[in-house]
This record gives C-alpha cells, structure tokens and sequence, in this order.
C-alpha cells in the first residue's frame, strides 16, 4: 500500500486543498479560496492527506481574525477509508494542541438521501475514530418570498424600548427558539447568545419586537438586517402560542427592509419549533452536525500503531502563522 503522507499547507499551496473534488457541490458554503482571503482559514491550520501525490483527505480549521476561541474544524472531506482521516485529524489535533470541536456542514434532509449519506458517513466516521462525539445538529433554515400567514389579531408588537427591556425578558425565557450563529458569537466573541444576545448583535432596541397578550409580554424577537444576511438572531417565547406570528412579524420587519431572504438556525431536537419555522414558510437550506472532543487526546497519539504514514517536511516556515 501506498504510504500516507499526512502534513499541514504551507503559503501558496491553496490549490493543493482545492485540486481535491467537492464531494457535496451542492452545499452552500463559503469557499476555502473566499476564507484564505478573509483571515478565517489559515495554511497552517489546514491539513492534507496525500497517497501517490494525490490528496484523498483534507481538513481546515476556521478562526476568524479577532476571535477570542479555539478554532473549529469547518471543512473535512474523505475519498479514502476512514482510518486514514482519522490519522489525519490525531496529526492536525497534535499540532493544535487536542481536538477541536466539528461542525459538519451537510445539505438539508441528508438522511434521506442514500446519495449525501454515502459521502457523509466516512468523514464522520472518522471524527469517530479520532476521539469527536457528536452532540447535537443545527438547521439553517431561509424564508425567501413565501407567503406569510395570516395573523390572528390576538397579539400585539412593538418595538422595544431599550436594553434593559429586551434584557428584562430574555432572562425570562428558559430556551430560546431561534439562536442564528450561537456557534459563531461563542467562538468569536466568547458570548453566550442564550442569554446575553445584546453582547454580540450590532443592533438597537428598534430592531427587536415584543409580542403582548392583552398588555402582556409573551415573546421576543430580534432581528438583524446587516449581518452576512438578514436573519432572526433571536426568539424567545413566554408563550408558545405566539411562536409562529412572531416569526412572521420578524420576517415583515426584515422584508420591509430590504431583505429579499431570511436565515434562522434551529436546533433538530426542537421538533415543534421546526414544524412552525417550516409553516411559516421557511425550508431547511443545510444540517450541521456538531462533534465535539469526548477527552484530550494523549501526547503522541497523533498516528495509530502500525499506521502506514510517511512524515513529509511541509516546508519552511510551516506551522508558524
């Protein structure tokens, strides 16, 4: 068999990740060239396995410039068997000092489709094999130009008055319904979206609306119009009748706006929450399936016993940002 080489990129190489094919093209997601331009991705965070100066693997850890976290493993596609991406991930967890969380991207309803499935399988497998467990998966779901439900009159909205109201009421809400991007303001920002959303959201209190029963706050909505795209950041509910007119009142305040589509992450557990998004007339547009490092993983355990690895020098200056 031929030897695995396993090593980090060096500057310039970005064609070497690139020259392996997309397994999901159909993915929507920000390219590795767009993220090198960016700051995000940097070569010493991305890694290749190679047989017969092929590359058959190759991950890319995601930090944004300024962002106080870990980087995270954004990018992993496999076109050999899981062993060998799990010896790529112990290499790449070496050199960052352990394992980092990872949050596989797939195309909406994945499990349904023997074809997605087929691929997605053997990377996470291998996340598997090198130490991830996976916690949990997140939907991003868009609303673009459907039709929103009629309202019922019941419930009333306005804005909110400042941040100590809209602070009032979030620390009331035991779970939020919508968090868009709590990965991001974690990893970036070292904010809790949950429970401190104003910390993160470049917004104003106009930009947030209260539903009210009868005078009553009964849910909460904030909106961000001037991020990456429009999207509800934000929705807690007091109650949960108000669930789905109070995401159709985020997504008027958006339309009104400008915004021809509207972005909202849920979380799949969530069933109830994601059949009113769908009503409502949002669609799932991807899945993110979250790993997480299930323990640090011991010194020297970057490659298996008897793994077939060859150690490729990546260069000068290599591993140094």
């Amino acid at each position: 068999m031929t030897d695995l080489v396993i090593r980090p990129l060096v500057a310039g190489e970005e064609s070497l990740f690139e020259s392996m094919p997309d397994p999901l093209p159909q993915l929507r997601q920000v390219s590795y060239a767009d993220g090198i331009a960016g700051g995000g991705y940097q070569p010493e965070n991305t890694w290749v396995a190679m047989r017969a100066g092929r590359v058959i693997g190759r991950a890319a850890w995601l930090l944004p410039p300024g962002a106080v976290g870990a980087p995270w493993l954004e990018r992993f596609d496999l076109d050999a068997e899981p062993e060998a991406g799990a010896a790529l991930l112990r290499a790449a967890h070496e050199a960052l000092g352990g394992p980092q969380k990872y949050y596989a991207a797939m195309p909406a309803h994945w499990r349904r489709r023997p074809e997605v499935l087929a691929v997605a399988k053997v990377p996470m497998a291998a996340a598997r094999l090198a130490g991830l467990v996976e916690r949990g998966e997140r939907l991003r779901c868009s609303c673009a130009g459907t039709p929103l439900p009629a309202t019922s009159g019941r419930y009333t909205f306005r804005p909110a008055v400042d941040a100590a109201e809209i602070n009032a009421i979030v620390a009331r809400v035991v779970e939020p319904d919508v968090l868009t991007g709590k990965e991001i303001a974690r990893a970036v920002g070292g904010v809790d979206l949950a429970t401190d959303p104003l910390a993160w959201l470049n917004s104003t209190a106009g930009d947030w609306r209260i539903a009210s029963d009868a005078g009553e706050p009964v849910g909460l909505v904030g909106t961000a119009g001037d991020a990456c795209y429009p999207l509800i950041a934000y929705l807690g509910l007091l109650d949960d009748a108000v669930r789905g007119e109070l995401l159709a009142e985020a997504v008027r305040v958006l339309a009104t706006g400008g915004a021809r589509e509207v972005l909202a992450d849920v979380d799949a557990h969530r069933v109830a929450v994601l059949a009113e998004v769908e009503r409502t007339g949002f669609r799932q547009l991807r899945s993110r399936v979250i790993f997480e490092p299930a323990a640090r993983t011991p010194s020297g355990s970057a490659m298996t016993p008897g793994s077939a690895i060859a150690a490729e020098p990546a260069g000068p200056g290599a591993g140094s940002r």
